[in-house]
């Protein structure tokens, strides 16, 4: 745990003592005829307003709701109070952590802000609009059934159906303010360099700075241990600053390097301050790992790492999409580490970042995956590329994260196998998010029909181990022309595109549907009815991608039952479906020309 770690707290790379959680009861109204706004609803919300608690969706049984039904516009409103006294000369800041699709806020009838895309956080500094004692602050989330919109694993049609599921609805993050100076740290961008032995920082700073003499410190320690001390003064909202993190001489420890089996990371305390008076404290924290391909080989501190993830989706029975609270988040991590895993596919879903920082403490790889539309138009690449742009700044200091994956079976380009604008498309984000983040692999097509990619990653749901194998025991230079098994033949490469010898990983394969289900439920492949033909299965399937000489890891689908679709290792409330040391001992056992490693 880190020294800036608070229960709950939002945002845990960039910490605030001074904070207010606005999860809970709020009022809230459907608005199916959209007239809330003709009637400024804004302005004075109506009665007989209905109950809701949030941060879970109107469709989630823990809202108070459960309506499953689509709905296009949804209100809230709650009070809340500032002291204008004990606050004098401070902003507010409002933070939406996800509300899906298009926000607009206002707080006492005053516009703050609007803001488009479900799963990326955003920001308003509403103290204009704020009075001493009670406020009203009211949000109005519109969504729609359209595949132009990233939606990821959410429904656009009345019913689920294959795996897809209810849809989710307006606020389904924490709702959070914290009060800060009008000069203040609005980012961190921490960027390690082991070969240097330095921390590479960019603050972006957040008012008036020009002219005023403000000089911003930050202390790194590591185990309480002081290791470095910075000053810089601020000149402009952008401040660079490079900090060696090699303990002095009388500590001979090196630098402490981050790996899932030693997740070691410093600590570090910023401060704005003009002269020797405080502005801003802000308590944040980084780990030292470097991410690399070469020759074949995906480089975690310059050592190979064999990559055993699982899919996980991240829903929750009663819940959905959002985590029951802080310790179920917790609790998977803890799990998938008593499986034998390393890492996490966190599929179609931008999670709640608490879980990164649980990943970053406990050792937990991540493949950040940005959740897709399913048609190509301009109005979907606009919006896709906007929202991730926004995710990948926001989440680009943990270390967890060690791949990108902004796209995942064609889904939203589903011509990209032949179509040169929609290949293009792909293009432009994996050299736009290179722009961002020269570190992190890029996967650009997870599956199938790769364009330009750092893995060549494939999806295959054959449940015989042996005939898995035979399918890819091939010579490591013909493995670009494999074709894919999912669900009808894929190529492994799109028109134009060669493998370059890339790191092969096996992303998606299993899904074994075990015990329980209602009808309609399903998994890939055959149902199996006891523990003893599960094992058997995923012993085989599992095996045999392990003695793949070329392959480099895989992931198994997945983390838990999510409502029709019964193939997780946990039943849909996250319990265990069979004792996790029998899976942990297939995961970790020697069979491959590749060592596999150890777990926790």
């Amino acid at each position: 745990m880190t020294q800036s770690y608070i229960k709950d707290y939002p945002r845990p790379q960039l910490v605030r003592r001074q904070w207010e959680n606005l999860n809970g009861k709020w009022d809230f109204l459907f608005d199916d005829e959209d007239k809330g706004k003709p009637e400024k609803w804004y302005k004075s919300f109506p009665e007989g307003a209905r109950e809701i608690c949030v941060p879970f969706s109107c469709e989630t049984p823990k809202s108070g709701i459960g309506d499953e039904s689509h709905h296009q516009t949804v209100w809230y409103h709650r009070v809340f109070h500032w002291n204008t006294e004990s606050d004098n000369h401070r902003h507010l800041l409002l933070h939406l952590e996800g509300c899906d699709f298009e926000t607009d806020v206002w707080v006492n009838g005053f516009h703050a802000g609007n803001h488009k895309g479900g799963y990326a956080r955003f920001s308003f500094d509403i103290t204009d609009s704020l009075t001493a004692g009670e406020n009203h602050l009211t949000i109005r989330a519109k969504d729609s059934m359209s595949i132009e919109q990233p939606r990821g694993k959410q429904r656009w049609a009345r019913d689920n159906y294959g795996c897809w599921y209810v849809q989710t609805t307006g606020i389904w993050k924490t709702v959070w303010t914290e009060t800060v100076d009008p000069v203040h740290l609005a980012s961190i961008k921490a960027t390690p360099d082991l070969t240097g032995g330095n921390i590479h920082m960019e603050y972006r700073i957040d008012g008036k700075t020009a002219g005023k003499g403000y000089i911003i410190d930050t202390e790194v320690s590591f185990g309480g241990t002081l290791i470095a001390k910075s000053s810089r003064q601020i000149t402009r909202s952008l401040v660079p600053d490079n900090i060696s993190v090699v303990a002095p001489e009388e500590m001979p420890w090196g630098i402490h390097k981050w790996t899932p089996e030693t997740p070691e990371l410093y600590d570090v305390k910023i401060a704005i301050r003009s002269g020797s008076q405080i502005l801003d404290e802000v308590f944040s924290y980084f780990g030292m790992r470097d991410v690399r391909i070469h020759e074949g080989h995906v480089l975690l501190n310059g050592i190979p790492v064999y990559q055993r993830l699982i899919l996980d989706q991240g829903y929750w029975k009663d819940s959905h999409l959002t985590p029951p609270d802080e310790q179920a988040l917790i609790d998977d991590i803890d799990k998938l580490q008593a499986m034998g895993y390393n890492g996490v596919r966190k599929h179609m879903k931008i999670e709640d970042e608490r879980f990164l920082y649980w990943c970053d403490v406990k050792g937990m790889l991540v493949w950040s995956e940005m959740a897709a539309a399913y048609e190509y138009t301009d109005a979907a690449v606009e919006e896709f590329t906007r929202e991730w742009m926004e995710i990948v700044r926001q989440n680009y200091s943990h270390p967890c994260i060690i791949t990108w994956t902004p796209f995942n079976e064609s889904w939203g380009v589903p011509g990209i196998k032949s179509d040169q604008k929609q290949q293009e498309f792909t293009e432009a984000i994996y050299y736009l998010t290179r722009s961002i983040d020269s570190m992190r692999p890029i996967i650009t097509n997870d599956g199938w029909e790769h364009t330009i990619s750092d893995i060549l990653t494939l999806h295959d749901y054959e449940e015989d181990g042996e005939v898995f194998f035979d399918r890819y025991n091939s010579h490591l230079e013909e493995i670009g022309d494999c074709r894919v098994y999912h669900s009808g033949w894929k190529s492994a490469m799109a028109d134009g595109y060669a493998y370059g010898g890339q790191p092969v990983i096996i992303s998606e394969f299993g899904g074994i549907a075990f015990s329980g289900g209602s009808e309609g439920s399903w998994g890939y492949g055959n149902t199996v009815d006891t523990e003893e033909a599960f094992l058997r299965r995923f012993d085989s399937i599992v095996t045999a991608i392990k003695k793949l000489p070329y392959v480099c890891g895989f992931c198994y689908t997945q983390v838990s039952d999510v409502q029709q679709e019964i193939n997780g290792l946990l039943d849909d409330e996250h319990n265990y479906k069979i004792a996790p040391e029998k899976i942990r001992e297939i995961n970790l056992r020697e069979t491959g020309l590749r060592k596999v490693g150890n777990a926790h």
